[in-house]
């Protein structure tokens, strides 16, 4: 029985199925069943009663955490052998509802907030999207870009977000096609903020 791949990532859209996966023991109980497992051979590793672990794997199930394997007999008990349904799971904004952060409602378009309010959207937009192409088990077509840019001083900065939006803006004019009747359109996301990792910058903002 294999393992759970690396690049199978959950997103959580219901607040129930959150509050679940935020329990520390569920998390580790997660963790471990990248691999098949039961409650009998995780309570052992987890250092867990068998009872107790089993309690935590039909939360966990109740809210599709976990998928069921197979079943087999010991003795006079059936062992349920269950699996995580992905590797690894980020909660959507969508789970907090109407407090959920809109990009539209902030006016500074140069503020962290909306950069803020933009990653949130992209991941709660990214979640419903992979669940219907999961659904239609079809996949789901993406573009990502990441790089480190080092600059000398503020100006430069601008002068490169600057050429940069002139680059996009080009490309989008070149490309866009909105009489295209089988056409499908993207949402482009451009975003740069400091290096958490700075070591040059110390860490400063």
């Amino acid at each position: 029985m294999a393992q759970v791949d690396a690049g199978n990532i959950g997103v959580i859209q219901d607040p129930a199925a959150a509050a679940a996966l935020l329990h520390p023991v569920r998390q580790s109980i997660l963790e471990a069943l990248r691999e098949p497992g039961s409650a009998s051979t995780l309570a052992p590793r987890l250092g867990l009663p068998r009872q107790k672990v089993n309690y935590h794997l039909r939360e966990l199930e109740r809210h599709d955490l976990v998928e069921l394997i197979e079943e087999r007999r010991k003795g006079n008990c059936t062992e349920r052998v269950l699996r995580s349904k992905a590797y690894s799971y980020v909660i959507s904004p969508e789970t907090v509802a109407r407090l959920a952060v809109d990009p539209e409602q902030l006016r500074d378009r140069f503020s962290s907030s909306y950069l803020t309010a933009l990653a949130a959207r992209t991941l709660r937009e990214l979640g419903e999207l992979r669940l219907q192409a999961d659904r239609a088990n079809k996949q789901l077509a993406t573009l990502s870009l990441e790089s480190d840019v080092r600059f000398a001083s503020p100006e430069t900065r601008a002068a490169f977000g600057e050429e940069l939006a002139a680059a996009v803006a080009d490309l989008i004019e070149k490309y866009h096609d909105s009489s295209a009747e089988n056409g499908r359109s993207f949402r482009l996301v451009v975003g740069a903020y400091p290096h958490p990792k700075s070591k040059e910058q110390g860490g400063r903002p």
